[in-house]
């Protein structure tokens, strides 16, 4: 195997990587700061423009402006008129977002590596020569409006911005970061000038570019795009200081929610503080990977169904959390569960294995972050911000370096149980209140247990065998007696994304619905002997963690470790699929956590009307049920059941192996073939590949359009509609895929009609949901609950445009070219390419498909978008799911109170 990499890669075998070798840095004579790194494994650039202003840059009365301007950035210049930007950039092959936090704002865009003067002077107008129009200011405030009532309909959202509000007195921390309505209302075009004419200057700018560029072209081009912007002094609004404080604090929220939401904090140290580090890696032992104490110890046994833990620090200040969902009358216990786990952090520590195995996770976590050329330039940009780019190095050093004792000592510094604060969001009627006192005591009180003793024994590597093959795609494709192996090289970074997958050649029984993710679920909690925890610091200690896998059209197993390790991992991978030990006390707690996860679908306002519209599109089976179950079906689904399952829906059928990575194919193919090739001759009944019939849409053939409603105490009106689309192997998929580009995203029909002229959200989606046995074309928008009908009526409208008139030349050429950059920036990162693989073998027409994948966009006409269009936009057979706000969220926060 290789694990040298290629040009620009920061990997050498045995030595730490350097992420900023080969960084250009030159500080214009104004003062921006650009950064080039040149990075040769894909064809693709990444623009990133970091800007020193967020919510901590805001005074009171400009609460929520930074991300108001982000907003704007979008809404044209004097050379580029309202959607021009988006427009031009999807053009070019490219997309483009934003995001503002506490210590800056971040616009980046993605594109073909051909395209990056284009981006360059897309992003510079936009940067440099917003006009900031008063009109279009007050239709994006309303959009930004139903932003802010779309995140008081996220439980978790709101719990957790309800926690700084309890940790800080003064610091701005403890604002409701997004503004809340009244205020966001009141502002003007000379508020929004003022804010970016003093915080938007070149000092306060930096702009990174990562990608297969030659770094002295890219300078030149940045020199010659931002140089003559003028130097002007920026405004500095420094937040107060918060005194410092050692107090139990705790607050009960209500409302609407189907499950409990908690959150604790403590407030830690800066990101340049010695105990940034250490505390980083105490949150990884605390919940990262299945290994961690906490997934073992709540999650694990089902008090939880899931847990988190994070050292969040924007450049002032620093916030140590801890996170869960239950249900509302474990809160009590889950509390004590956490309380024990911080004892145990702060006054035994982790063991030497458990440090190895959180600091690998988190060295390959940052691998993969910084694997696509977007998350190398945000890096970048985020370290010279901070002090200077070769902090990311150092940052990831001290990873290498941190010692037992040194987690333990920062944690005991800085997590002290006399200083921990909680929100808990309790549904109506459910559960105890979460009292300082209460939570007082239950740190004040913990069972201080050890560290227990695992040991994990991989399974035996067996030899390699030969293997010939063929390469279609520019996949290697090796046919074994019993499973297929799909291999392809992904230079860059040493790692190697691996998994086994079985097609679906039947769905789950209707009434034993989400049966196969209970059983691959089940199956991650031991193996060939080995229990959950030896199963998970298995693959942790490779650098991965095992992620079990229930889609539409598969189900298997996967994970993404270092390329050394290739051989353990598909060892360990081979034996959770061949030989899971689903016992019953496993299945039961994992059905347990399935069933409080299908039950909690019911507060997402995205995923719950989409569930609705597919259960009246397809009736109650195959695509109509969620592949992880409902509340009423998983209580049918026995351990023998799963057993059973087991032996027809994975030992019953030809899986496919997919390695992608920085490996030599061949030899990785050989190592693969020495573990996998013993497998039985098993196959699909139905060709290669599991051909299956297709699924019958029942919408509309009773003449009318069925419509699920669910009323809710929410802020919004949440709906989605489903039409009947190209399925996966169907030959008009990709003018779907061009009908998508065309409708949806920034720049697209329905994101101006109703989003920039009629503010009716700020959620608004088309696309061309595609799988092996059928497909639809689906639209959602989020808005008011007053203002449904007028988005019911008006997406209806737009969308039969497209079925009486052809799209022009101008979107068609967009739309393909979009399609066709996407199609090379989506292969950044080898996750990315095995799930291509992995869908073109499964669900596709075959591997043929990666050869050109933007020829088939670009055959595509205006006549066939059209036919497309007309053939499945009928109104009469859509579905629809509809959750229905009230128009009132709970609870009020104490922040968005004017």
């Amino acid at each position: 195997m290789n694990g040298q990499g290629v040009a620009g890669s920061p990997f050498t075998v045995g030595r730490l990587p350097v992420w900023t070798r080969g960084v250009r840095k030159e500080v214009l004579s104004n003062g921006l700061t650009v950064l080039v790194q040149r990075d040769e494994s894909a064809p693709v650039v990444a623009v990133v423009t970091q800007v020193k202003a967020g919510f901590f840059d805001e005074p009171d009365r400009w609460t929520g402006i930074s991300h108001v301007l982000e907003h704007m950035f979008f809404k044209g210049t004097a050379r580029r008129g309202v959607g021009a930007i988006a427009r031009e950039t999807k053009n070019a092959g490219g997309y483009l977002n934003a995001s503002t936090t506490y210590d800056h704002t971040t616009y980046f865009t993605v594109l073909p590596a051909a395209a990056l003067a284009a981006a360059l002077d897309i992003q510079a107008d936009a940067l440099r020569n917003s006009t900031i129009d008063a009109d279009e200011l007050g239709r994006e405030l309303q959009v930004i409006i139903q932003e802010a009532k779309r995140k008081l309909d996220t439980p978790s959202a709101l719990a957790y911005e309800t926690l700084h509000e309890v940790m800080f007195d003064r610091h701005r921390m403890r604002r409701w970061r997004i503004g809340h309505e009244t205020q966001l209302a009141r502002f003007t075009r000379d508020d929004l000038q003022g804010y970016y004419r003093s915080r938007y200057v070149p000092s306060r700018t930096f702009v990174s570019i990562v990608g297969n560029v030659d770094p002295d072209a890219a300078l030149q081009l940045a020199r010659a795009t931002y140089g003559d912007w003028t130097a002007t002094a920026g405004a500095v609004d420094l937040s107060p200081e918060e005194p410092p404080r050692r107090e139990v604090r705790a607050r009960t929220l209500r409302g609407d929610v189907t499950r409990a939401e908690l959150a604790l904090g403590w407030r830690t140290v800066p990101p340049l503080h010695p105990d940034s580090t250490p505390l980083e890696l105490a949150a990884a032992v605390l919940s990262s990977g299945r290994g961690s104490w906490l997934y073992r110890s709540l999650r694990e046994p089902g008090l939880v169904t899931w847990v988190s833990a994070h050292n969040y620090t924007p450049t002032e200040l620093g916030v140590f959390s801890v996170t869960a969902e239950l249900e509302a009358e474990r809160l009590p216990a889950v509390v004590q569960g956490i309380a024990g786990a911080m004892a145990r952090l702060t006054m035994l520590g982790p063991s030497a294995e458990e440090l190895k195995r959180a600091r690998t996770l988190l060295q390959a976590r940052w691998a993969r972050r910084l694997e696509s050329m977007e998350g190398r330039a945000s890096a970048l940009a985020a370290a010279e911000a901070l002090e200077d780019v070769s902090l990311l190095d150092r940052e990831f050093a001290e990873l290498a370096t941190v010692t037992a004792d040194q987690v333990r000592e920062a944690a005991g510094r800085h997590l002290h149980p006399d200083a921990v604060s909680g929100v808990a969001y309790l549904p109506d009627g459910e559960g105890s209140e979460l009292t300082a006192a209460a939570l007082a005591r239950a740190f004040a009180v913990t069972e201080l247990l050890p560290s227990p003793d695992v040991k994990v024994t991989i399974p035996s590597r067996r030899k390699t065998a030969r293997v010939s093959g063929s390469r279609e795609g520019g996949v290697l494709h090796c046919r074994l007696p019993g499973v297929d192996l799909l291999v392809r090289r992904k230079p860059g970074v040493p790692l190697v994304t691996l998994g086994i997958y079985a097609p679906k050649l039947r769905f789950d029984p209707p009434a034993q619905a989400g049966l196969g993710a209970l059983l691959v679920r089940s199956a991650a909690r031991g193996a060939g002997g080995l229990d959950s925890g030896e199963l998970a610091y298995g693959f942790e200690r490779l650098g991965g963690s095992l992620t079990p896998s229930a889609a539409s059209d598969w189900l298997g197993f996967g994970t993404s470790v270092l390329v050394e390790h290739l051989g353990e991992a598909a060892a360990l991978l081979d034996t959770v699929f061949a030989a899971p030990t689903l016992a019953e006390p496993d299945v039961a707690a994992e059905r347990g956590l399935l069933i409080a996860e299908a039950e909690q679908v019911a507060d997402d306002m995205f995923r719950y009307p989409f569930q609705l519209a597919f259960a009246a599109a397809f009736g109650g089976e195959g695509y109509g049920l969620p592949v992880s179950g409902l509340p009423h079906t998983l209580p049918a689904c026995s351990a023998a059941d799963v057993r059973a399952w087991h032996r027809q829906a994975l030992l019953g059928v030809r899986p496919a192996v997919v390695a992608v990575g920085d490996v030599e194919p061949e030899r990785a193919a050989e190592e693969l073939a020495g573990i996998f090739g013993e497998r039985n001759g098993a196959a699909p009944v139905h060709g290669d590949r599991g051909e299956v019939d297709g699924v019958v849409w029942i919408a509309g053939d009773g003449g009318e359009s069925p419509i699920r409603v669910v009323g809710r105490e929410k802020a919004q009106a949440a709906l989605a509609m489903a039409f009947p689309g190209p399925g996966r192997r169907d030959s008009d998929r990709a003018a779907a895929e061009v009908w998508a580009a065309i409708a949806s995203g920034l720049g697209g029909r329905l994101f101006e009609a109703l989003r920039d002229r009629r503010s009716l959200a700020y959620t608004v989606v088309a696309t061309s949901w595609q799988k092996a046995r059928g497909g639809a074309l689906l639209t959602y928008i989020a808005t008011s609950p007053e203002r449904e009908e007028e988005a019911r009526e008006q997406m209806l409208a737009e969308l039969e445009r497209f079925t009486r008139e052809p799209v022009s030349e101008t979107e068609l050429k967009q739309a393909v070219n979009y399609l066709a950059g996407q199609a090379e920036v989506s292969r950044q990162s080898a996750g990315a390419v095995a799930g291509e693989i992995l869908d073109a073998w499964l669900s596709g027409s075959g591997l043929h498909e990666l050869d050109e994948p933007a020829a088939q966009f670009r055959a595509v006409t205006a006549d066939d978008v059209l036919r497309m269009a007309a053939e499945h936009l009928v109104p009469e057979r859509r579905a629809e799911g509809v959750v229905r706000g009230t128009g009132a969220a709970r609870p009020p926060v104490a922040a968005l109170i004017p």
